[in-house]
């Protein structure tokens, strides 16, 4: 079975805000700040599971995300020792047969601002999320990713270069969704990071 490697990243410190949205949200084995991390996403979706294994074997590293669709597979995994993780990462190429240069390179989708939000679209955005909540008056990131594991990437390197309220990430799927929220001028720091994280990872282009 040919396997695609879509996303392979390593985030050297998980942000408050992320780890924490990631042990609200998912079901596995939950992370805490400053854990480093690593997200794998494959085709087909099924060939994860035996991602999750390769890498549970060979380190110490725990999951808390392992999301299995027909398409697409998403695999986290994470440890306070940033080798083991590396160390997971390795076993895992190895086990595919790939390279980390033969990942997707993140094409960004969509990338907007919205100034200033309605009280009510404050609301429809809050009851839709897991996150943080965005109030009337801030200002909204809405980011988009291709493949969607990079979208945790993107809201990690985001929270460490302002100070912007993670509302929600969604790194699996077709594409990864990032919402932020903050004042204008933090939300702007917020993008600028984000976008030159993804900019700056290498890889196959589609």
């Amino acid at each position: 079975m040919a396997i695609a490697l879509r996303t392979f990243i390593i985030l050297d410190s998980l942000q408050p805000q992320l780890a924490s949205f990631i042990g609200k949200t998912a079901r596995g084995f939950l992370p805490l700040p400053n854990m480093a991390s690593l997200f794998v996403e494959i085709a087909p979706g099924i060939a994860v599971n035996r991602v999750t294994d390769v890498a549970l074997k060979a380190t110490t590293v725990a999951p808390a995300i392992q999301v299995v669709e027909r398409a697409f597979g998403l695999l986290e995994v994470h440890d306070a020792d940033q080798g083991a993780v590396r160390s997971a990462g390795k076993a895992i190429l190895a086990d595919l047969g790939l390279e980390e240069g033969q990942r997707m390179k993140p094409k960004i989708a969509t990338n907007q601002v919205i100034r200033s939000i309605e009280p009510y679209q404050a609301q429809i955005i809050n009851r839709d999320s897991n996150g943080m909540m965005i109030l009337p008056g801030d200002s909204l990131f809405i980011l988009e990713t291709e493949p969607a594991g990079y979208a945790a990437y993107a809201a990690n390197e985001a929270e460490k270069a302002a100070n912007v309220k993670l509302i929600e990430v969604r790194p699996f799927g077709a594409f990864g969704r990032l919402w932020m929220a903050g004042s204008e001028s933090e939300i702007d720091s917020a993008r600028e990071a984000a976008m030159a994280a993804l900019n700056n990872v290498d890889g196959v282009s589609k």
